[in-house]
């Protein structure tokens, strides 16, 4: 029988289909810890955890703070939550105190799970200095004075914590739940409730609460692996954060949905990437191309057999032709699939195919997807523009957010009255349908009146032997505005001077295009998930070439 394009089910009964139909395929493995759980010991665990969590007294409608790198637990937390009508509150493993004081804030969160630490941040002690009040109160019956909604902090592991339950606790309250009390929860919710909460990257400015129900995440996920082909036999070597779209939805729903297993690191090591997908003998790989870049270029690349590779997601920043040409051919991705989309989007509303021409799938990011309205406006009126001219990329369907949380002006300044959602995103679309990311709005460089786009340059100085990224922004000026500034990472054993670039690009590019300052740096501003922050970039030009004002 044929599945509907859309379906009106929760998160919770496609794991419990993806049971059902496979129960003994493996959900999720971690090849590092000889982590290893059948679809049937997952949604034993899952079943587990919801019931000790309901024993707690989470409620539906409850946000359920998430502060973890993709540890085991974390999936676990992913549909636990969602079988009780708790929303799950994804936080960004690279907060420092004030981040996380902001979120809780905002969110109006009433639980918090959490991991030890990450890198060099101590989450536990942040979370003790941000409420005192978990060492000397007795647990369930927190009152904070910062965080007047807060009610229950968890921690993921076995390890005792003053204040905190731990994850032993919270399983071995479980058989405080009845099965019958535990199926009427489920039976109260609705496919169109919220169930996933993320803060977006804050690329621009204070990050924002993006509400996301089943029916938007649960339906975009299962398109995503549609679109790679998945079946149950696949394996999704996944090195991406959870906390963001692209692990948890791109990544967890996209296989779940298709009973497919999950690979999952804890966090992205080439190294790891490389071994996970030899051991476990993925076929497909998920990652921004900054991550294809580090396992293409790590000294041990040819030492691995990468040949079960098939297909797999690169998104979250434009892709280089010269990267996507090295992945389908050095690492057998023939099938590799480009998403675009943003978090508001749930996030995909464009994916290239797999049987797409190489054209297509290193020059576009593919067509809309189904059920999904794709269009390009023009930013200052709104209406539709011509096939090949560039304007604002929009999206309208299931997809779209229910809403920004306690932010009603921000949400209706981002879905307009037609339903709408605008990405800030500029682009043009052919006729075929397919889209080209030119830039976005505020990346846009105004140069003496002439409009450029830094996309266009970035892809002409990839040409150029030696670099090996490069992203292009706008310098403040006195005399035309703003001058086109270019910051480069070049290849080990290459050394260029601005001159060399400003030479390479003379002749083959309009003068005003040229970058006029150009430096070279190490590494990037970015978010933790991957994406580069030209905002700050722009703030670097300023500083660094401040004779451009005089």
């Amino acid at each position: 029988m044929e599945r509907p394009a859309l379906r009106e089910i929760t998160l919770g009964q496609m794991l419990d289909e993806a049971i059902a139909q496979y129960p003994d395929n493996e959900a999720v493995v971690y090849v590092d810890r000889n982590f290893r759980l059948t679809y049937r010991e997952f949604g034993k665990l899952v079943d587990e955890v919801a019931k000790g969590l309901m024993a707690l007294g989470v409620q539906k409608g409850e946000k359920v703070a998430i502060w973890a790198s993709n540890v085991p637990y974390w999936v676990v937390f992913q549909f636990a939550t969602a079988k009780i009508g708790a929303i799950l509150l994804t936080v960004n493993t690279f907060y420092k105190s004030a981040e996380l004081e902001y979120l809780l804030k905002q969110s109006e969160a009433e639980n918090l799970v959490l991991i030890d630490s990450f890198r060099d941040t101590d989450y536990v002690q942040i979370v003790y200095d941000l409420v005192p009040e978990l060492k000397t109160q007795q647990r369930g019956y927190l009152q904070s004075e910062r965080f007047p909604d807060l009610k229950r902090v968890i921690f993921m592991g076995p390890e005792k914590h003053r204040g905190m339950y731990s994850i032993p606790e919270v399983v071995s309250l479980a058989r405080m739940v009845s099965e019958e009390d535990y199926q009427a929860r489920q039976a109260s919710l609705s496919p169109h409730d919220v169930v996933n909460m993320q803060y977006t990257s804050g690329t621009t400015g204070f990050p924002n609460g993006v509400m996301l129900t089943h029916y938007n995440i649960g339906n975009n996920g299962f398109w995503i692996g549609e679109n790679q082909r998945f079946t149950n036999k696949d394996r999704i070597c996944l090195p991406v954060p959870l906390f963001h779209c692209f692990g948890c939805v791109l990544g967890v729903l996209a296989a779940v949905s298709h009973g497919a297993t999950l690979v999952i690191l804890e966090s992205f090591n080439p190294l790891m990437v490389l071994s996970s997908v030899e051991e476990e003998r993925c076929t497909a790989l998920y990652g921004v191309p900054t991550m294809f870049i580090a396992v293409l270029e790590h000294r041990s690349f040819d030492r691995y057999d990468l040949s079960s590779l098939r297909t797999g997601i690169m998104a979250g920043a434009p892709c280089p032709v010269p990267v996507m040409e090295k992945v389908i051919d050095k690492m057998h991705m023939r099938e590799i699939t480009i998403c675009y989309g943003l978090t508001e989007a749930s996030p995909v509303m464009t994916q290239t195919r797999v049987d797409d021409s190489i054209e297509h799938r290193t020059q576009t990011v593919g067509r809309a997807m189904p059920e999904i309205e794709v269009t390009i406006r023009d930013p200052e009126t709104n209406q539709p523009v011509p096939f090949g001219v560039q304007g604002e990329v929009c999206c309208r369907g299931y997809n779209v957010m229910k809403g920004y949380y306690n932010n009603p002006d921000a949400t209706a300044a981002a879905i307009d009255v037609e339903g709408w959602l605008h990405s800030g995103d500029l682009g043009t679309m052919d006729e075929q349908g397919y889209v080209r990311i030119t830039g976005r709005l505020k990346d846009m460089i105004i140069r003496g009146g002439e409009n450029i786009y830094p996309r266009e340059i970035e892809e002409f100085l990839y040409r150029m032997e030696g670099i090996k990224d490069v992203q292009v922004v706008g310098v403040p000026s006195r005399k035309y505005g703003e001058e086109v500034g270019a910051f480069i990472i070049l290849k080990e054993g290459f050394d260029y001077a601005p001159e060399d670039i400003k030479d390479f690009c003379r002749g083959k590019i309009a003068r005003y295009k040229i970058p006029k300052y150009i430096a070279f740096l190490e590494e990037y501003p970015m978010t933790a998930s991957g994406k580069i922050q030209k905002y700050k970039l722009r703030e670097l030009a300023a500083q660094m070439f401040p004779e451009a004002m005089k």
